[in-house]
């Protein structure tokens, strides 16, 4: 019996490369497709890399083949102001993974979203974020999971001097949060892709995952 095949989108980011060292670790996966604008630092043989610009991805679905995706698309409206742009990173490219998804019978298709997700939000980054999980949702993939993390901690390698600011300031206050309020507590990336892993190898429940249940999946996750 051969491994699986998976498929990541945003390998270069924080949670994608973290993603992708576990999925490189582990004996389930023979193939690793990494559809990216970069080359990822990884040098293994499990990986195959496909360079394109993400925008295009339509171009290459004959290649866009596996046994799961996982969606690590994401922006930030300080990164890239301009909302069309913007639009077409958060909304754009996963709402076309899953669709290619759908059409070359991947069964399972995770992607992250944000904690505030709404399709009726006046708040464009929120209104987007909702409007992208809708547009994944129409597409009925047997295992969709979207994860829907509060702020995600770690280091990234772009200066966001304002959001480090705020995480520690999360981190501080993160004992204070309890009960119903839990879910806001940060997330570190590395929760979310051990959440993600056990996700694809799991009978769990299809739909919207929040951040305290992203931590307690995770916690089942075994390297």
């Amino acid at each position: 019996m051969t491994g699986k095949t998976a498929i990541i989108l945003g390998a270069t980011g924080l949670t994608g490369s973290i993603l992708l060292e576990k999925l490189l670790q582990d004996e389930r996966y023979e193939k690793i497709k990494v559809f990216s604008r970069q080359h990822v630092r990884q040098q293994h043989p499990k990986i195959e890399e496909f360079l394109i610009n993400l925008f295009e991805l339509e171009k290459v679905g004959n290649l866009f083949t596996g046994d799961e995706v996982y969606c690590c698309i994401g922006s930030t409206q300080k990164k890239t102001p301009d909302e069309e742009v913007y639009r077409m990173v958060d909304f754009g490219i996963p709402a076309t993974a899953a669709r290619l998804s759908k059409l070359n019978g991947i069964r399972t298709f995770e992607v992250i979203s944000a904690m505030g997700a709404n399709e009726n939000s006046r708040f464009f980054y929120n209104r987007t974020k909702g409007e992208m999980e809708g547009a994944v949702m129409e597409h009925r993939i047997e295992n969709t999971y979207i994860l829907r993390p509060s702020l995600i901690g770690g280091e990234r390698e772009e200066s966001r001097p304002l959001e480090y600011a705020w995480k520690k300031i999360m981190n501080l206050g993160d004992h204070l949060l309890v009960g119903k309020l839990k879910k806001y507590r940060s997330i570190h990336p590395e929760t979310i892709a051990n959440a993600m892993i056990y996700l694809a190898n799991s009978q769990y429940k299809s739909g919207r995952i929040e951040s305290d249940e992203i931590k307690r999946i995770a916690n089942r996750y075994k390297e």
